[in-house]
């Protein structure tokens, strides 16, 4: 069966998904956009969860293109899946990086038996990857990934986002 996919625009923070995933940084302590607004609505639990990911090397916690998943605390999910997308340079490697950051969540989520998904629009705000281009790799990885899942959800925080994902998707 083929996961339903909508695609919203609303907060994150308070998406009912089994996980909500979160565009964090390599040290996952929190950080601006997406990443702060989930630690501030999780409460420091989150924080101290984050902590706990062991380091896979110095002040790295989940590199670029992996997941990590933590329990959502005061959120409304029951757990955050932590993943990190590049940094965009247009570079050859900028589009596998992001769909390893979506690919290795969808993943991460079906290893713990999840059955719904929330995603914001990785790699779009300070890390400066063209929306369009996110909303299309991201359709891809949905469309080869999702078989397992019963719902993915795009929670989208501007108009302009809501707008490349619905294109991406129709």
């Amino acid at each position: 069966m083929r996961a339903a996919v909508r695609i919203l625009r609303g907060d994150l923070t308070k998406d009912t998904s089994d996980a909500i995933v979160n565009a964090a940084n390599q040290k996952m302590l929190g950080g601006g956009g997406v990443d702060g607004a989930i630690h501030r609505a999780a409460g420091p639990s989150l924080l101290e969860a984050c902590r706990a990911v062991p380091e896979v090397r110095p002040g790295v916690r989940c590199p670029t293109g992996e997941a990590r998943i933590t329990p959502g605390f005061e959120l409304r999910a029951r757990y955050v899946i932590h993943t990190v997308g590049p940094v965009y340079s247009g570079s050859d490697r900028d589009p596998e990086r992001l769909a390893a950051a979506f690919r290795s969540s969808i993943e991460l989520a079906i290893r713990h038996g999840l059955r719904s998904i929330a995603f914001p629009a990785i790699s779009c705000g300070v890390y400066a990857y063209p929306m369009r281009d996110a909303a299309a790799i991201s359709a891809m990885v949905v469309r080869e990934h999702a078989w397992d899942l019963d719902e993915i959800r795009f929670v989208l925080f501007s108009e302009d986002a809501l707008a490349a994902w619905t294109q991406a998707f129709a």
